[in-house]
């Protein structure tokens, strides 16, 4: 079994891998490997040949491959070194990783710190309990997508979309545009899932059809999809017997979620928040496990990934200090708690004494409300969905006021935040 070592070992070479190697690089870090399952860097992005990346990071409107190609020209200039065709099979708590590729087998690699930068898969079919026949012709619509802008192939002519997460409306532009038909997009929530800009840019603009509070209850077909049966859903998301109607299509398209490569992450021994399915983490984005730290996809879906690689460089940084100084991090630390109408907050715990950029997904919709973290700060928002997460930063001087072991990030009225203050 060949041995390697590394100061910061970056498991992932996505846009979160990418940015938390190079800010580890920049930090001091000695060595840094990133190690990637794939034949080339860049994860999802490389698929992503729609714009709309790099709004924020660049001020430029770039495609998914062109937001890449930036991170991965950056990593080119350093000697951070890179495995590709490499998966990894283990991580243990004392931070050693055993993968294997075909040029050098079996490895056994020691790191310093390692970051988790894996991302997420998509949630198919069979977690849907979809009654009906399987023929081909159901595709998760990211591979749908990977058909299509990698491989060339379209995988039908008349589609249905279950689901209106942000892949699922960009599948439906992109299926438009090759000369196909899209029937519809059918969402079990009473809004949309994903971004307002691509509802817009991909249903509105291309006059596709958006079904809400309803879902497929049957496949139809036996070689090929012939068509599903839609319903409407009561508010336990159960059909409403009456409101069934059939649609004819030859494909079916899941946008239905995403769901964190966590798998090393708990064999290591990594607690997982049951909310976000991604890695509990403190202020410096650090698991449980001592010098192992998580970020992007991985930790919690995230819809630009500007804000990913906003995340990993923090991730990064902290990881390049860890490895450089190697002491374990006893600082008091206070825990962050979800209040109303906020369905997760990371980081989990915060120490008082650095800036802190909190994370946050609202439960539902609303309109003309505040954030509230804690008393410390507090932040209108003109609207609020579920599909756009919020980011509010808080610094040490508002963190000097927190008196007890915890503080609640909630939403609150715009007369409950004129009371508080």
């Amino acid at each position: 079994m060949k041995v390697l070592t590394a100061d910061t070992a970056v498991i992932g070479g996505g846009p979160a891998g990418l940015a938390a190697a190079l800010t580890a690089k920049k930090q001091g870090a000695d060595k840094v490997l990133i190690i990637e399952r794939n034949n080339e860097l860049g994860g999802i992005l490389q698929q992503c040949i729609h714009h709309g990346f790099g709004l924020h990071r660049f001020k430029q409107e770039l495609s998914g491959p062109e937001y890449a190609q930036r991170f991965i020209d950056m990593v080119k200039k350093t000697d951070i070194e890179v495995l590709l065709e490499t998966m990894v099979s283990e991580l243990t708590p004392e931070r050693k990783i055993y993968a294997v590729n075909s040029r050098n087998g079996m490895m056994e690699i020691s790191a310093k710190a390692v970051v988790l930068a894996m991302g997420c898969r998509e949630r198919t079919r069979g977690a849907l309990r979809i009654p009906g026949t399987r023929p081909a012709g159901v595709f998760s619509a990211g591979t749908a997508q990977r058909f299509m802008n990698i491989d060339g192939y379209i995988p039908g002519k008349k589609a249905v979309i279950l689901g209106s997460g942000d892949i699922g409306l960009i599948m439906a532009r992109r299926f438009t545009l090759e000369g196909a038909r899209v029937e519809a997009v059918v969402e079990v929530l009473p809004y949309a899932a994903g971004l307002t800009r691509n509802v817009v840019q991909c249903l509105e603009d291309f006059h596709i059809p958006l079904y809400l509070r309803s879902t497929v209850i049957e496949v139809h077909g036996e070689d090929r999809v012939e068509g599903v049966t839609i319903a409407e859903v009561d508010e336990a998301w159960n059909p409403i017997a009456g409101t069934e109607r059939y649609i004819e299509c030859d494909t079916l398209l899941l946008s239905v979620g995403l769901i964190p490569e966590n798998e090393l992450s708990t064999q290591a021994g990594v607690a997982v928040d049951p909310v976000t399915n991604g890695p509990i983490v403190n202020e410096s984005l650090m698991t449980n496990i001592p010098g192992v730290f998580a970020c992007g996809n991985v930790l919690h879906v995230h819809d630009l990934v500007d804000n990913v690689s906003k995340e990993a460089e923090r991730a990064g940084r902290f990881a390049g200090r860890y490895a450089l100084e190697q002491g374990e991090d006893w600082k008091k630390r206070v825990k962050v708690i979800a209040g109303e109408n906020i369905r997760y907050v990371v980081p989990h715990e915060i120490g008082l004494d650095e800036p802190v950029e909190f994370f946050m997904r609202v439960q539902r919709p609303d309109e003309n409300v505040v954030i509230d973290v804690g008393g410390l700060r507090s932040v209108r928002q003109r609207s609020i969905r579920p599909s756009e997460m919020l980011n509010i930063t808080v610094t040490p001087e508002m963190l000097k006021n927190v008196t007890g072991d915890s503080i609640t990030v909630q939403v609150v009225t715009l007369k409950e935040a004129e009371v508080r203050a």
